[in-house]
């Protein structure tokens, strides 16, 4: 196999030097302006393929929900975070997400033991040790496993908010600063689970604070 796309390099490397338990973690739900980040924590077994399993930001919807079913049933442990808009607004994304991946691992060491960990991007502070790859949902099979599961579980969220919020798309845009979306928060103003430090929510704030304050 051409070394450029197999996405099984750093799992092969491990298990050669005798590590068979490892995770990959990946986020999802850095840049909407509603709703909270959600990290997965996916343990595969042992030379595990699945043909077509990449990014989930290069998969259909489709693609996506029938890999996420695959992932679920072949895993040998899933773990999930989720820090809603509160913990995002005090602590800033980039914290939250780290939070939420630490949260991932720990759920998933419930079921599994973890050897090591491989993560999309970011590094953390935790007592395993890890992998940092950029662009990792692309090169490590086990990394595009957990960039699905948390895909699927953040939009399926986003959906049962659109049933509560129809007016702001968010089945559509996920939560993301659409026009549709942008033009609902002039119109209909922000819900609880707006991210009130995002922009440009908080530009809408701002508004309303200075048109009560004259």
């Amino acid at each position: 196999m051409n070394k450029e796309i197999d996405n099984r390099i750093y799992e092969k490397e491990l298990n050669n030097s005798g590590i068979n338990f490892v995770a990959g973690v990946d986020e999802v739900g850095r840049g909407p302006l509603v709703g909270p980040v959600v990290t997965s924590c996916v343990v595969l077994p042992v030379n595990y393929t699945l043909d077509g399993l990449t990014d989930s930001k290069k998969l259909t919807k489709k693609q996506r929900e029938k890999f996420y079913d695959i992932i679920m049933k072949d895993a040998v442990a899933v773990g999930i975070g989720i820090k809603d808009e509160d913990i995002i607004d005090e602590k800033n994304i980039y914290e939250a997400t780290k939070l939420a991946m630490i949260e991932s691992i720990r759920d998933c060491q419930k079921k599994t033991k973890i050897e090591h960990v491989l993560i999309d991007a970011m590094k953390l502070d935790i007592d395993i040790p890890t992998t940092s790859i950029i662009k990792g949902d692309l090169k490590s099979i086990t990394i595009s496993a957990a960039s699905v599961i948390a895909k699927v579980t953040r939009d399926r969220m986003m959906e049962e908010l659109d049933k509560f919020y129809p007016m702001y798309g968010f089945k559509d845009n996920k939560g993301y600063g659409t026009k549709k979306h942008i033009e609902a928060i002039e119109e209909y103003g922000i819900i609880k689970e707006h991210r009130k430090t995002f922009k440009p929510v908080c530009f809408y704030l701002d508004k309303i604070n200075n048109t009560k304050n004259n």
